[in-house]
């Protein structure tokens, strides 16, 4: 990682949609993020266990194999990312589903369907502060 990418926000985003990452890659990247995109959660768990530190994770709830809430309960009794702002990006938008993702530490939920790239943008900056 070159001085540069580290002086970044280092943004984690998980997303099985090929479609979906490329496009918030693009836009975060444009924002002036450093953006690891992995498309499936034992993938991020991964290089989580690495090592790996975002200051922003980005994850949807719906994935093949392993989803978005295994993810946010492996990290939590890991305690991998402690200090990672958690944002949930998904179409679920169902209300016990929302608490049971902030109950796993995400501090912000946002519904794909309703919200346009820009918009998920400013939303995460102002999660993440």
């Amino acid at each position: 990682m070159s001085e540069n990418e580290k002086q970044k926000k280092q943004l984690l985003l998980i997303d099985d949609d090929e479609f979906l990452i490329d496009m918030y890659s693009t836009k975060f990247t444009g924002a002036g993020f450093a953006v690891m995109a992995m498309r499936s959660v034992d993938e991020a768990l991964g290089k989580l266990r690495e090592g790996y530190t975002p200051a922003i994770i980005l994850l949807d709830l719906v994935m093949p194999t392993v989803g978005g809430i295994a993810f946010l309960k492996a990290r939590r009794d890991e305690r991998l990312a402690p200090d990672a702002v958690v944002i949930v990006l998904s179409n679920q938008s169902d209300e016990a589903r929302i608490e049971e993702a902030k109950k796993l530490g995400a501090k912000g939920y946002i519904l794909k369907a309703n919200t346009v790239p820009s918009e998920v943008l400013e939303q995460v900056q102002a999660l993440a502060g």
